[in-house]
């Protein structure tokens, strides 16, 4: 068993937005990964994806599977109905997991609604093979995430562990990690950074170069234990936007290059 690394669409977030001049496709970021001698892509939270229809994302799957690319999927939420529109998605793309967050615009499930949803899906999904994994993340408390994990106890449900997000809820990385650890199905790698504020006011929060930030790397990895279990490590960015759309991209694709010799080396 081995932990693959891959790409997630937020290792390009910038060059798949709308505030560059020309914009990549999905096409265009399965290149990207496939130059970059990496054979798994997650597409997490591309808004287009949900209203494609099944010739366009069969059309993602072909140029993925001709570049020998494995695909991953996530988006936000667990409405019932956008839960199976996505394990619709996921069995299109060949994913045989589903990345969510508990929460999405208009819905703000309580610990028991959630657990009543996950029941109600999750025969679905574990018909089709595909894995949910609940995101950590500042709106949800840690703690509550796993006590819905707990409360439908089903290998098809579990944690895509990202740390840096619950810094903003004034959870611990360490104490997140310890937590989860025994859930996870697939982890999200990203460091994170506090720098000062011009004049001395406050902080940013913001993202770092893997390896040059708070993010504990090796302390996760020895509780997770990523190799030993078959989860993947999936590269994001949290990258300010620089002065010009040159820099931006630049350093996009330079943090993205840095973070797959990180991975690599351990």
């Amino acid at each position: 068993m081995t932990s693959r690394i891959g790409l997630s669409s937020y290792a390009f977030f910038w060059q798949l937005s709308a505030k560059v001049s020309q914009p990549l496709s999905l096409h265009d970021v399965l290149e990207r990964t496939a130059e970059l001698g990496v054979d798994l892509f997650q597409v997490c939270d591309y808004a287009p994806l949900e209203a494609m229809a099944d010739t366009e994302l069969r059309a993602v799957r072909d140029t993925a599977d001709r570049l020998g690319i494995s695909l991953e999927l996530g988006t936000k939420g667990i409405r019932p109905d956008h839960l199976r529109r996505f394990l619709h998605i996921a069995g299109i793309l060949g994913s045989p997991l589903l990345r969510t967050m508990v929460h999405a615009p208009g819905h703000s499930p309580t610990t028991e609604e959630a657990v009543a949803i996950f029941k109600d899906v999750l025969p679905e999904f574990e018909d089709a093979g595909v894995k949910i994994a609940v995101e950590t993340y500042e709106q949800v408390p840690t703690a509550r995430i796993l006590d819905m994990i707990r409360g439908v106890d089903s290998p098809y449900l579990g944690i895509c562990s990202d740390p840096a997000n619950t810094v903003a809820a004034l959870e611990m990385p360490r104490e997140v990690i310890d937590a989860v650890a025994p859930y996870v199905l697939n982890m999200h790698i990203k460091d994170f950074a506090f720098s000062r504020k011009d004049g001395w006011v406050g902080f940013t929060y913001s993202g770092a170069p893997l390896g040059e930030g708070l993010l504990d790397y090796a302390y996760m990895v020895e509780k997770i234990r990523p190799h030993e279990r078959n989860i993947n490590q999936i590269v994001e960015h949290w990258l300010p936007w620089q002065d010009t759309e040159a820099d931006t991209i630049r350093l996009e694709n330079q943090w993205t290059r840095h973070s797959i010799k990180f991975l690599r080396s351990k």
